[in-house]
């Protein structure tokens, strides 16, 4: 039996190790992982989904994509054709934006958002060493932050803010958190809830998506 391909993005300037502890049955799936390029000048992003496309190498592949990575295998399935769309910590449009990213596509505040302290993680832990949440999620960070150009960043932040789909696609399969901060549920519709996930769970709720991401594959 030949087995189907799947491919992860992870999220915003993340590594592909934010998907170490997803497993799936391996007589079944046979998992791939996309990285972030570096944005060509003020590049679109349909245009920046193209060029990920080229590093998908099979046919009819399942996207799975966490957060920005939600909004990139939307992109992704406009320019291949998809078995499946799975977002996990995501929206499936502009409209599902919470009102403080709306707030910041009408004023272009994202413009002035200080993109640079995030290439800073090193400092940032050193500083906040004697606040042991902090320096946790700061060794967090430290660990999947794969991208700290500020290019990059500037581009990233620009991009989902500004993203043009206003109706979502019903096909996209929607996983969420019920307690994610980033991308609030009220905001939300048609979801499938996690208790107590947050913008994170793609690490710490892996075990609840080890044991329901195999019957979403299949359904």
């Amino acid at each position: 039996m030949q087995t189907i391909p799947v491919y992860f993005m992870p999220g915003l300037a993340a590594s592909p190790l934010i998907f170490e502890n997803i497993h799936l049955p391996e007589h079944l799936y046979e998992c791939f992982y996309l990285e972030w390029l570096l944005p060509v000048g003020n590049e679109p992003l349909a245009d920046y989904a193209k060029r990920i496309a080229q590093n998908i190498k099979h046919d009819n592949p399942i996207l799975i994509g966490v957060s920005f990575g939600g909004v990139i295998v939307q992109e992704l399935s406009r320019v291949i054709e998809a078995r499946k769309v799975i977002i996990i910590s995501s929206v499936r449009c502009n409209a599902e934006f919470p009102r403080r990213m709306r707030f910041a596509k009408m004023t272009q505040a994202y413009r002035f958002f200080p993109t640079g302290l995030m290439t800073r993680v090193d400092w940032l832990a050193k500083v906040a060493v004697g606040n042991n949440v902090i320096s946790r999620r700061l060794n967090l960070y430290e660990k999947f932050l794969s991208v700290r150009d500020k290019k990059y960043l500037d581009w990233a932040l620009k991009s989902i803010i500004l993203w043009d789909r206003a109706v979502p696609d019903e096909n996209v399969v929607h996983i969420h958190g019920d307690a994610d901060e980033v991308f609030p549920p009220k905001y939300l519709k048609n979801f499938i809830p996690v208790k107590g996930g947050k913008h994170i769970m793609i690490i710490n709720k892996y075990k609840w998506l080890n044991e329901n991401l195999p019957q979403l594959l299949a359904d």
